[in-house]
């Protein structure tokens, strides 16, 4: 009876997987805001990745790669520099924020296959970056294919906060909207999960496309919204589906101890 059912066991296992990460793009500048003259110059490192795990997959140079500030967008690919994680293709910019202000990193990278999903993934990702003060326009869209729209300022989130985001699609909210959640430990760090089912968090958003989640450590978290575009690409003679993602990186500091009066 034991062999039986460790053998039934096993089957179940194969036949239905454990959840494993989740895809991002990602947009991670060197530091969240900006203070000082002598910090303004950050660097933006680009990849498709699982976050929390740390691994990824080959990002080619993507298909626009822009900052948004002062009412304008203004090209970065020409910025883009080739580097390498792990063996995989990913990409840095640097750039100088030279006036007070909210500076928005937005990447559109090319269509990429992915054979176990039998599909396309799209994943148009963007971060905020504020300087000197300054963060003035956070809850405005930049105008993508799809977006998630922070309805928190996302420069002034601690570890335990609530975050809250409407995802837009052709500047339309979008009911129900499922988002994907993971947090990325840094560069030399794989996050460790009690379960397999936690390394990604999944939410719904509600009608008018809102959705909320509250961050239980500091550090970028990313929230990823689906949805399944219109249009079909051809892959090896046959049209497949494409998954748009509006994936938005959100920095969450820790509370630092309360210092003692003078």
């Amino acid at each position: 009876m034991k062999k039986n059912l460790a053998a039934f066991a096993l089957l179940t296992l194969l036949a239905f997987p454990q959840a494993a990460s989740a895809h991002f793009g990602m947009v991670i500048p060197s530091r969240p805001s900006v203070a000082t003259t002598k910090d303004a110059g950050i660097t933006l490192t680009l990849r498709f990745w699982h976050p929390f795990v740390n691994e990824g997959m080959n990002l080619d140079r993507p298909k626009a790669f822009s900052v948004f500030a002062d009412g304008a967008s203004f090209d970065l690919l020409p910025a883009l520099r080739k580097t390498s994680e792990q063996g995989l293709a990913t990409w840095t910019a640097a750039y100088t924020l030279s006036r007070p202000g909210l500076y928005a990193f937005a990447m559109e990278p090319v269509p990429y296959f992915e054979k176990e999903e039998d599909c396309f993934i799209i994943h148009y990702t963007k971060v905020y970056v504020d300087a000197f003060g300054d963060d003035e326009g956070w809850d405005k869209p930049l105008g993508l294919k799809t977006e998630i729209v922070p309805l928190i300022r996302p420069g002034g989130l601690y570890a335990g906060n609530t975050f809250q985001g409407q995802v837009l699609l052709d500047g339309k909210p979008v009911p129900r909207a499922e988002v994907e959640i993971e947090w990325y430990p840094g560069p030399t760090l794989r996050g460790k999960a009690p379960a397999e089912g936690l390394i990604t968090q999944t939410v719904r958003a509600d009608a008018g496309g809102v959705f909320i989640y509250t961050a239980p450590r500091a550090g970028w978290w990313g929230f990823a919204a689906l949805n399944e575009a219109d249009n079909k690409l051809p892959w090896q003679g046959e049209e497949k589906s494409v998954e748009l993602g509006a994936v938005l990186w959100v920095h969450f500091y820790p509370l630092l101890a309360p210092a003692p009066l003078k």
